[in-house]
């Protein structure tokens, strides 16, 4: 999941989309100008979970034009939509533990499941994942696990847990990034030290505050997004980041390779959902459907290397994909990782301790 996240060029028809580098450019799609439109459809996601062929592909089936815009993390998204600049868009992706907090917002829809087709294609843990029973609201689109991308030719000793950094903060000064994620970079603290990665303890909470103090002055950035080109350029050593993106910048240098700390980390799952406020809800079952088809979601999951939820795409995979253990992780590893829950009023503590840490 890269700033999982840049624009795709905004246009009126697909031939003038432009993908640029490892993101897309930016644009400026303003949410007054198409509400109306059914011909389109507005996505909100994360970067490269989407592209030309994917976008060309629904529309060769569907007779729609797609256009996405791009987010950098759950919050960020939910604050754009709170502040009334969803408008234009039909359908998110919002991760496991954000499906929850739109519904508490009265954002989205109950979906109709009579409308979908192809929900038995999903794994039995996807029919009615515990963020979501019976997937009232939303669809899973990817999952996967957060880690810690290492360049082996100058780091030959594999990092084995969170604490390798505290442990070689001299050798990684300026070299390593964290995510830009609150819930992320305090949760796996907070699994370092014994904890949940959803700890609704203030002590715990502040001894991960305070861990993160000690290792601040080393840390490159809070980053998302740029430090896969960075880590590519020889810039960094190491960088927390999500396993999709792990996957696909090792590909362009075998020598940087993925670890799950061994005192674990977080399983998340992103998902698609569409907003009550809508424009084109038909176009937005569309969409959901269009992904559900295991030949889709083969193509997806070896294209833009990501884990599907769909069993039934999982079943055309390579063996190579198949048997990738960042892809798919032994079930001894994802016994160690939890999913990133909701906390209610108790959110407004680990983003005070945040902004302590990200702002001083």
């Amino acid at each position: 999941m890269t700033k999982r996240r840049n624009f795709i060029q905004g246009v009126t028809a697909l031939s003038t989309l432009s993908l640029a580098g490892c993101g897309w450019r930016l644009a400026d799609v303003r949410a007054s100008t198409n509400s109306g439109r059914t011909d389109q459809l507005y996505i909100y996601t994360w970067t490269q979970y989407s592209d030309q062929k994917l976008l060309q592909t629904f529309t060769t089936q569907t007779g729609l034009k797609v256009l996405v815009d791009v987010y950098e993390s759950n919050e960020v998204m939910l604050a754009k939509l709170l502040a009334g600049g969803g408008g234009t868009y039909s359908l998110i992706y919002p991760s496991d533990y954000m499906v929850q907090k739109m519904v508490d917002r009265n954002l989205l829809i109950e979906l109709q499941h009579d409308r979908l087709i192809g929900l038995e294609n999903l794994f039995p843990q996807f029919q009615n994942p515990s963020y979501d029973s019976n997937n009232r609201y939303s669809i899973p689109f990817n999952w996967g696990t957060t880690g810690l991308l290492y360049n082996s030719e100058v780091l030959p000793q594999a990092p084995e847990d969170w604490d390798y950094l505290w442990q070689n903060k001299d050798i990684l000064n300026k070299r390593m990034t964290l995510l830009n994620d609150v819930r992320e970079v305090m949760g796996a603290v907070l699994r370092m030290l014994g904890y949940s990665y959803n700890s609704q303890n203030e002590n715990e909470i502040k001894q991960a505050y305070e861990k993160l103090t000690e290792l601040k002055p080393a840390i490159a950035a809070f980053d998302t997004d740029a430090w896969q080109n960075q880590i590519l350029a020889g810039d960094l050593m190491i960088a927390m980041c999500y396993s999709a993106d792990a996957i696909r910048v090792s590909k362009e240098n075998p020598k940087l390779k993925y670890v799950i700390p061994r005192s674990g980390s977080s399983l998340w799952t992103d998902t698609m959902v569409i907003l009550k406020s809508a424009p084109n809800i038909d176009g937005a079952y569309a969409w959901i459907n269009f992904m559900l088809q295991p030949e889709i979601a083969a193509s997806i999951s070896q294209r833009l290397k990501i884990a599907t939820p769909n069993q039934a795409g999982f079943e055309l995979l390579p063996n190579n994909i198949k048997n990738n253990v960042n892809f798919f992780p032994p079930d001894a590893i994802l016994e160690k990782c939890e999913r990133i829950s909701p906390l209610g009023n108790f959110e407004e503590v680990y983003e005070r301790y945040w902004t302590q840490l990200t702002s001083s």
